[in-house]
């Protein structure tokens, strides 16, 4: 969540940057200011008091040794009677505390300068493109049906076992899977991230501090019994590493990489546009998470971004990469990339990664910290990307891979599948 100190110094400024976002900031951002505004002048007063009690207790000390035993009662009841309004400050501090924090959970982080004016993904910018257009035989089909033809993915075997949504994988269309997975580790091996093998579950307070809870419950599965949610994206678990740790400056950067599956709800997904591996209820994702100084998180930013075209670059596969616009950015985020590849069969883009800097936002509610050269504790920037979700990759290298003698495998995959073509 934004930080009380940003908000106090610039109030008019995040009221118009949140609107970029299209989000009405001025009664919450300037509540937020006077409600602080209270509860630091509450602040002075309980301080002040409690210099004042000091000031008794010795007086009463004094008193009793000077044998003035009534004049030592008098102060007393004054002592009993200003601890009395010291509670009432103080629940009056809390109670204003506990509005600031339930306000500015309901407030989104506040856009990069960078990000675009617009309302919904029409308006996202390309920022760049590449990869070369597959052209497909006469009678191309869209993976659903090549899933079928080839006995890769049995959807409706996944509705049996749980519903729609949770395909089962067969054969060399399970091959395919494990192989992304860890060609997507080792490429993130090579560029020095720690690989990571966390829950598929987390407490409440992980979905607070990256920000999933309150914005996305809809969206997530919850255990109810045990109040655990199963994770929508290892970014979760990952990141809450970090929750509540102040970090030595020089074991910045941290780097990690998670495999996991992934759990969403997808309330409302329905059409064309979420047939066969479009859009799913639990799919497969490598992640790459950093914690950075401030000062170094637009560089890395930068980074996790050239990654991630090298994936692609190296799976063959015609993408590009879109700068959000404000309306089409996620409720914590600062900035965000979309990189989308080509699906030939289809005609249309697949979101298969989002790469976000989030600034102090989610580093604010985990308290992730580290100690900077004045040797005092700092806010870390948090920042987290795709590397790469699965499904869409998959739909787009068997549409796009079609030839009459069966479907191509990249060069860059074949050393983890162990064939190069699936006939």
């Amino acid at each position: 969540m934004l930080t009380l100190q940003f908000i106090n110094e610039n109030p008019e400024h995040v009221i118009e940057r949140l609107a970029v976002k299209h989000f009405d900031g001025r009664e919450p951002i300037m509540r937020v200011v006077e409600l602080d505004k209270q509860r630091r002048a509450a602040q002075k007063q309980r301080d002040d008091n409690a210099a004042v009690l000091n000031k008794m207790a010795a007086q009463i000390g004094a008193l009793m040794k000077q044998g003035q035993r009534d004049e030592a009662e008098k102060v007393k009841a004054e002592v009993a009677a200003l601890k009395t309004t010291n509670k009432e400050i103080e629940d009056r501090m809390t109670a204003a505390q506990n509005e600031i924090t339930e306000i500015l959970l309901s407030v989104p982080n506040v856009p990069y300068a960078g990000v675009p004016e617009g309302r919904t993904a029409e308006d996202n910018v390309v920022e760049r493109t590449g990869g070369e257009m597959p052209q497909l035989p006469e009678g191309a089909l869209p993976h659903w049906d090549l899933a079928k033809k080839y006995n890769l993915i049995d959807f409706d075997l996944g509705v049996k076992i749980t519903g729609a949504g949770f395909p089962v994988y067969v054969g060399k269309g399970a091959r395919l899977q494990s192989a992304l997975i860890q060609f997507f580790l080792a490429e993130a091996g090579k560029a020095g991230y720690t690989e990571i093998q966390p829950p598929y579950v987390v407490n409440e307070d992980s979905g607070y501090g990256t920000g999933q809870l309150p914005d996305k419950e809809g969206q997530m599965y919850h255990c109810q019994v045990d109040n655990f949610y199963l994770i929508p994206t290892a970014e979760v678990p990952v990141t809450n590493i970090y929750r509540d740790v102040i970090i030595p400056q020089d074991q910045l950067p941290k780097k990690n990489c998670a495999y996991s599956a992934c759990f969403r709800r997808e309330a409302g997904s329905y059409g064309k546009d979420v047939r066969g591996l479009n859009r799913l209820h639990q799919f497969d994702k490598v992640e790459i998470v950093r914690i950075e100084r401030p000062e170094d998180s637009y560089a890395a930013l930068e980074e996790m971004k050239d990654h991630v075209q090298g994936l692609l670059e190296k799976l063959e596969l015609p993408w590009h990469i879109l700068r959000l616009c404000g309306g089409d950015m996620s409720f914590t985020s600062a900035i965000t990339f979309d990189f989308e590849v080509w699906s030939a069969a289809q005609e249309r883009w697949l979101e298969v990664s989002s790469v976000s800097n989030f600034e102090t936002y989610q580093a604010n509610r985990l308290k992730c910290r580290y100690r900077g050269d004045d040797k005092k504790p700092h806010l870390c920037h948090t920042l987290n990307g795709s590397a790469l979700a699965l499904p869409r990759i998959v739909a787009a290298l068997l549409e796009n891979n079609q030839t009459p003698e069966g479907i191509r495998i990249p060069k860059a995959l074949q050393p983890y599948t162990g064939f190069d073509i699936i006939d």
